[in-house]
């Protein structure tokens, strides 16, 4: 599937500039659902896990945004499951983007007693927690987390609802030597479970195709300055460099990588391909390509109906907003398919749900991941992020046992 659709700043525009790196005080720690529940209703609690303070504080939101009006959206129905009036709650919780949080977080839920949990947005952080929800027996979807990992370690509790990296990867990879036909390309990661995790598939595809990796170099989540991996680089002459990270060290490594009169193409996966990458980055993101674990909003089935109510209650879509929403409800969809609110008993169901969901049908396979998701591959241009291909997983993946 190809478009030439540009997607204007006003559909996906950025939050603002303070919610990065400072504590919004509407995001406090177990954070619950500002209605109450009716006379006689069971409340049951939802968690909901994502870095609401620091650098990536506005993905965090977003996904917190996404959860928040599935929750508003199941209490207005006024469902009754297992012959019982229910009321959701959300309880969010602040990871940090930390691994170390994370476990703390989640443990702390599981004192609450959530039947199930959204979340978490980083690969780094969902992983480790995964292994606390699962020894609880609780659901977790996560609507962002990328990395193989969390779905490879056999936990019937686990799932997510988009694409993960190894499709990711596939697609990025045959972009970057097919379309793009470089020769030479340089990969940097910033040490995370995502990022060297993208980047490491990325790599495999791209060595695949016949491409050189002329430099592979490591940095971290929170660092500013890249000028001397950027030099070591600029040495190579590479065509391509990808960089396995989010956007907030994304748009300064490109910002350097100018400064440093290095013309290689710059790209970035799911984490870097944000309206707040190209704030950041300024000038130098004009032509910047990069790539979504899913459909653009506005090709979604049922993305502007989500859009237009998300953004009249909380803040523009950043990015994973609606597949949090979509996890929120197919994780309520399946205490609904199971009549009960107990997760032993409504994650049977969850593996075996067929849902129409806003981003599309949500199926899982056996290991948890979402079955034929879509990768879409974006250009900025005059500010904009403007689609250049959208293609199904399954599709990337039939191309690359065709090519082998």
């Amino acid at each position: 599937m190809k478009y030439s659709v540009a997607l204007s700043l006003t559909l996906i525009a950025a939050v603002g500039l303070s919610a990065c790196g400072k504590k919004d005080s509407s995001s406090s720690s177990a954070k619950s659902a500002e209605s109450a529940p009716p006379p006689g209703s069971q409340v049951v609690k939802i968690g909901h896990v994502a870095p609401l303070t620091g650098a990536i504080a506005h993905l965090g939101k977003d996904n917190e945004n996404g959860a928040r009006l599935a929750i508003e959206d199941a209490n207005a129905k006024g469902l009754t499951i297992g012959g019982k009036k229910v009321f959701f709650q959300l309880v969010s919780e602040d990871d940090q983007a930390d691994a170390k949080t994370a476990t703390v977080v989640a443990q702390k839920l599981v004192d609450a007693k959530v039947a199930g949990i959204i979340g978490h947005l980083n690969s780094g952080t969902t992983i480790p927690a995964s292994k606390i929800y699962y020894d609880a027996g609780i659901p977790q979807i996560s609507g962002s987390a990328t990395n193989p990992k969390y779905t490879q370690q056999g936990f019937k509790s686990a799932f997510r609802v988009m694409a993960n990296d190894i499709q990711q990867g596939l697609v990025l990879g045959n972009f970057i030597t097919g379309t793009l036909h470089a020769k030479r390309v340089a990969i940097v990661d910033d040490g995370t479970a995502y990022g060297q995790g993208l980047a490491g598939e990325v790599e495999k595809t791209v060595k695949s195709t016949g491409a050189t990796v002329v430099a592979h170099e490591f940095t971290n989540d929170k660092a500013t300055d890249f000028k001397a991996i950027l030099t070591n680089i600029k040495g190579q002459s590479p065509d391509v460099i990808f960089h396995g990270g989010m956007d907030a060290t994304g748009a300064p490594m490109l910002r350097q990588m100018r400064e440093l009169g290095i013309t290689a193409q710059f790209m970035q996966g799911d984490g870097g391909c944000t309206p707040e990458f190209i704030k950041l980055a300024g000038e130098a993101a004009n032509g910047y390509k990069c790539s979504q674990a899913g459909l653009p909003v506005n090709l979604m089935p049922s993305a502007q109906d989500f859009k237009t109510r998300l953004e009249a209650k909380f803040k523009p879509v950043q990015l994973y907003a609606p597949y949090v929403y979509d996890a929120t409800s197919v994780l309520i969809a399946a205490m609904q398919k199971a009549d009960s609110v107990d997760p032993a008993k409504y994650i049977p169901a969850l593996t075996n749900i067929s849902y129409d969901g806003v981003t599309g049908k949500i199926e899982f396979d056996d290991r948890g991941d979402i079955r034929n998701g879509f990768i879409t591959l974006y250009e900025v241009k005059f500010g904009n992020l403007e689609v250049l291909s959208s293609q199904s997983t399954t599709d990337a993946m039939k191309a690359v046992i065709k090519t082998n």
